[in-house]
C-alpha cells in the first residue's frame, strides 16, 4: 500500500486536523483576548474549565478516530503540566493507542517485503492475533527458525511489524502540525510562553525515531549497556538477522505487567517492594545515566521473577536483594539528558528533597526552564505552601485531604505558573513525562507510596556528590554580593543626576488618562482597517485554502469589535 494510494484519504485527513486545529483557535482567540480586551473578563474566566474539556474530550475523540501521530500528540500534551491547564492533562491522561489491529494478511506482505523472504522460512510459527496494536505499527508472537534459534539462543520471540502507510500517514500529520505551530507562534498568549514551531520539530523529531525500528533497537542496546551487571533490569536481546527499519523481532520478555497487583502477589511479590525500586532506576537513568525511557507506562515494564541460584539455596547467609527484576520494552521514545541539564536536574532535585520554594526557583532559573528576568516571589510562595502543605505526603494521605483545598490551591499555583514566562531545554518534555509516568506506576503499585522517600535518599547521595562544589559556590556569592555592594554608590550617583537633569520621570493621572483616550482612539482606527484588511484576504485565501481563509474571515470578526466596543469600554475606566 503505497503513498499515492492513501492520497485522497491523506488530504481529507489534513484538512480536519486544521479544521479542528482552526476552529479550537478562533474560539480561544475569541474568549481569552477578545472578552478581557472589551471589559468581559469574567465570561472568559467563568466558562474556561468547560471550554477546556470540550476541547479535550472533542480531541479525545478526533485522535482515537485518525490514529496516527494525532494519538501521540494527545499523550504528549497530557504531560504538558506546565502550560496547559488540569482540565486537558486529566482527560487526555488516559488515551492509549486504542485503534484496531491491521488484518494480518497485510501485516505478512509488509513483513515478507522487509525481510526478503516468506514468513514460513524466517519463523516457524507467527501468531496471527496481534498482542498489542498501536498507532504506529503491531506486535504478535512468533518463534525462530531453527538455524536462527541455534544461532541467537533464542526461540519465543515478539514480531513488531509497521502499519502499512503509516510513513505517508506520519508525514501528513506532522504538515499538518508545522502549520498549526506557525498559526500559534503569531497568538502572543501562546508564543510568549512556548516556542510552538520548536515544540512541533522536538515531537516530529521524536516521532520519526520512534517509526524507525532499527533505531529502537540500537537504544534498546545502548539501555542494556547502562544497566549491565545491574540485577534490577533487564532488556530482550534484539534478533538483528530479523529486523529491518520497519520489521524488528526481539526477545519474547513478556511477564508480569508492572501494576498487575494480584499476579505479582500470585508470584509472591510485594507491589510495595517493586514502587521503590522502580522509582530509583527511573532516577539513575535521568541524572546518572542521563540516557532515560520517556514512556514508561505499564504496558512496557514487566515484573520477572528470578529463580534464585543454587547456592543462595544452600546458603542461608547469602541473599539477593529482590527475587525479581524490571524489563523494560519499547524503546521507540527514549530521551537524552545533555550533563549541563543532567547538573540543573540535581540541583532541583536536592531543592525539592530540602523542600526549599526559593531554591527550586533558583535551580529552575539555573536550568534554563524560567527565564532570569522572571518575577518569581509569588512562585516561591507557592512552592513554599505546597511543601508545608503537601510535600511530606503519600497518595493515601492525599486522598483524605477536602477536595475543595486542593482545587483552591491548584486555581491559584496554576495561574501563577502559567503568568510565568516559562521555556523547555532540549529533551524536557520528555523528562516532564516520564516523571509523571513514574510517579502514577507508583501510586497504582502502592497507594501509600510517597515520592520523597524514595527522592530523599537520592538527593542525599546527590547532595554528598555535590558538597566538594560548595566551596565554590559560596566563593560565587560572596562575589555577587561585592559587585552589588561597589555598583551601588554609582546607581545612587546616576539617580540624582537624572532628577537634577529633569530626565526623573514622574507619573501623572490626570495627564495619562489623556494620553490613554488618543492611544485608545487611535488603536480603534487601526482595529477597523484590521478588520476590512483581514475580511477581504480571507475571502480571496479561502478559494485555495478553505480551512485557513475561514480562519481569517472569522478572525475579522475581533478587530470589528474592538472597533465597536472600545470606546464604550474606555469611558467606563
Amino acid at each position: 500500500m503505497g503513498t499515492a494510494s492513501h492520497a485522497p484519504d491523506t488530504r481529507k485527513r489534513y484538512r480536519r486536523i486544521l479544521r479542528f486545529a482552526g476552529w479550537n483557535l478562533a474560539v480561544t482567540w475569541f474568549f481569552e483576548l477578545l472578552l478581557p480586551r472589551i471589559g468581559l473578563t469574567r465570561i472568559a474566566e467563568r466558562t474556561r474549565p468547560k471550554r477546556m474539556q470540550r476541547f479535550a474530550r472533542r480531541f479525545h475523540v478526533l485522535a482515537v478516530e485518525l490514529g496516527g501521530l494525532m494519538i501521540k500528540v494527545g499523550q504528549f500534551m497530557s504531560s504538558r503540566l506546565d502550560v496547559l491547564p488540569p482540565e486537558i492533562t486529566k482527560e487526555l491522561e488516559g488515551l492509549q493507542d486504542e485503534v484496531p489491529p491491521v488484518p494480518f494478511e497485510l501485516i505478512r506482505q509488509l513483513a515478507e517485503a522487509e525481510l526478503g523472504m516468506p514468513l514460513w522460512r524466517a519463523f516457524t510459527w507467527v501468531d496471527e492475533t496481534p498482542v498489542a496494536a498501536a498507532s504506529l505499527g503491531q506486535a504478535h508472537r512468533a518463534r525462530l527458525a531453527p538455524a536462527d534459534a541455534a544461532d541467537t539462543g533464542l526461540d519465543a520471540v515478539m514480531l513488531k511489524v509497521q502499519r502499512p502507510g503509516i510513513d505517508a500517514i506520519v508525514e501528513v500529520d506532522l504538515a499538518a502540525l508545522r502549520r498549526v505551530g506557525r498559526w500559534l507562534s503569531h497568538v502572543r498568549l501562546v508564543s510568549d510562553r512556548v516556542d510552538a514551531p520548536a515544540l512541533v520539530e522536538e515531537f516530529a523529531a521524536t516521532s520519526l525515531e520512534e517509526i524507525d525500528y532499527l533505531h529502537e533497537a540500537a537504544n534498546s542496546v545502548r539501555f542494556a549497556d547502562d544497566f549491565a551487571g545491574d540485577p534490577r533490569v533487564g532488556v530482550p536481546q534484539v534478533v538483528w538477522e530479523r529486523s529491518t527499519r520497519r520489521v524488528l523481532t526481539l526477545e519474547d520478555v513478556t511477564a508480569i505487567k508492572i501494576t498487575d497487583a494480584d499476579a505479582l502477589r500470585a508470584a509472591g511479590i510485594d507491589p510495595a517492594d517493586v514502587a521503590p525500586v522502580f522509582a530509583a532506576v527511573m532516577f539513575d537513568q535521568l541524572f546518572t545515566n542521563g540516557f532515560f525511557h520517556a514512556d514508561p507506562h505499564p504496558g512496557n515494564i514487566f515484573v520477572t521473577p528470578v529463580p534464585a541460584p543454587l547456592d543462595e539455596v544452600t546458603d542461608p547467609d547469602a541473599a539477593v536483594a529482590h527475587p525479581w527484576r524490571l524489563t523494560f520494552i519499547d524503546f521507540g521514545m527514549m530521551g537524552t539528558v545533555p550533563a549541563n541539564t543532567r547538573s540543573g536536574l540535581r540541583k532541583m532535585l536536592i531543592a525539592a528533597a530540602s523542600r526549599d520554594g526559593k531554591g527550586l526557583v533558583a535551580a529552575a532559573q539555573d536550568l534554563g526552564v524560567l527565564l532570569p528576568s522572571a518575577e518569581t516571589s509569588e512562585l516561591e510562595r507557592a512552592l513554599t505552601q505546597l511543601f508545608a502543605r503537601f510535600g511530606g505526603m503519600g497518595f493515601a494521605e492525599l486522598r483524605e485531604v477536602d477536595p475543595r483545598e486542593f482545587r483552591d490551591f491548584g486555581v491559584e499555583f496554576g495561574h501563577v505558573v502559567r503568568s510565568l514566562p516559562f521555556q523547555l531545554p532540549e529533551n524536557f518534555l520528555l523528562i516532564i513525562r516520564a516523571m509523571s509516568l513514574t510517579s502514577g506506576v507508583c501510586s497504582a503499585l502502592d497507594p501509600s507510596f510517597n515520592l520523597w522517600n524514595s527522592v530523599e535518599p537520592y538527593a542525599q547521595q546527590l547532595i554528598r556528590e555535590e558538597r566538594g562544589n560548595l566551596a565554590q559556590d559560596l566563593g560565587r556569592q560572596a562575589l555577587e554580593n561585592l559587585q552589588l555592594a561597589w555598583r551601588l554608590p554609582k546607581r545612587l550617583d546616576d539617580l540624582v543626576t537624572r532628577a537634577e537633569e529633569g530626565r526623573l520621570v514622574v507619573s501623572d493621572p490626570a495627564l495619562e488618562r489623556r494620553v490613554g483616550r488618543l492611544e485608545r482612539t487611535g488603536r480603534r482606527l487601526i482595529s477597523g482597517l484590521l478588520f476590512g484588511t483581514i475580511f477581504i484576504a480571507g475571502a480571496i485565501v479561502r478559494a485555495d485554502d478553505t480551512v485557513f481563509g475561514t480562519v481569517l474571515m472569522v478572525v475579522s470578526v475581533l478587530p470589528l469589535l474592538h472597533t465597536l466596543f472600545a470606546g464604550r469600554a474606555g469611558r467606563d475606566r
